[in-house]
């Protein structure tokens, strides 16, 4: 197939970006979306061009590095990372035609300013969890198996809530760039274990301030984060960081900013 590439460039987060468009011919449906950018650099550095920077490490779905915004949806028309989007999804929309334009640009938000082209610093959501803290647990030797008992539907929903793998499109989609869904299921998938219970209040309250501090929008409940997730976290995780929020202030023991 022939297609367009139509792709923010950008220096760096000082510069101002804009948007340049390549041409390319012989792309095969089978090519997955960074095989793509790849061919389109080998063939500007053999023009002696800067190659477009862009994030990537596993290519298999597990690590969340790559992720960028296909024609206003975060990694694209499927529900999955960029790396596991091919052309031939792409191909499967009736609007997309030979010679057809995809627009490719970063996550856009205040907490993650552009790095470079398609790059954008993430550390933000790394500060967040930092911000949780230590859990105060026994580290001595491990404890035998069923030794302290967890409820199966609250072990599943740990387990949902622990899937994510910080890649952003939550914040990437989300109408108020928001990075609750993100920071709910950090706080979920402890909160909901024995392990996570002493510090449980405290952590909550630390996370979210260091969420706004970072400059994320507020959740409006839109949905938009949990519907491109590509580990399927769900929008409950939410639920459950307002509901340990309203307990800490209520208790009284921390004081949310």
């Amino acid at each position: 197939m022939n297609i367009k590439l139509k792709i923010w460039r950008q220096k760096n987060k000082n510069t101002k970006g804009h948007f340049e468009e390549y041409s390319m011919s012989g792309v095969e449906e089978h090519m997955s979306f960074l095989e793509v950018l790849d061919l389109l650099n080998e063939q500007l550095f053999q023009a002696g061009q800067e190659p477009v920077a862009f994030d990537s490490d596993c290519r298999e779905g597990i690590c969340g590095q790559c992720g960028v915004v296909i024609n206003g949806q975060a990694h694209g028309p499927i529900r999955s990372t960029t790396c596991q989007l091919h052309m031939r999804h792409l191909a499967e929309d009736p609007s997309f035609k030979d010679g057809s334009t995809i627009t490719i640009e970063p996550w856009r938000s205040t907490g993650f300013p552009v790095l470079r082209d398609l790059v954008v610093d993430r550390s933000a959501l790394d500060r967040i969890v930092q911000a949780g803290g230590y859990i105060s647990v026994n580290t001595g030797a491990a404890p035998d198996a069923h030794a302290v008992p967890v409820q199966k539907d609250k072990a599943e929903a740990a387990f949902e809530a622990a899937a994510c793998i910080g890649c952003g499109a939550c914040v990437a989609a989300c109408p108020n760039a928001s990075a609750m869904l993100f920071t709910g299921a950090k706080v979920a998938h402890l909160g909901l274990l024995p392990q996570g219970q002493p510090e449980r209040l405290n952590r909550v309250v630390n996370m979210l301030n260091q969420h706004d501090e970072e400059g994320f929008g507020g959740c409006t409940n839109i949905g938009e984060c949990a519907a491109v997730c590509p580990k399927s976290v769900p929008l409950e995780v939410i639920a459950r960081l307002n509901r340990d929020l309203g307990r800490a202030l209520w208790k009284g023991t921390v004081a949310h900013s």
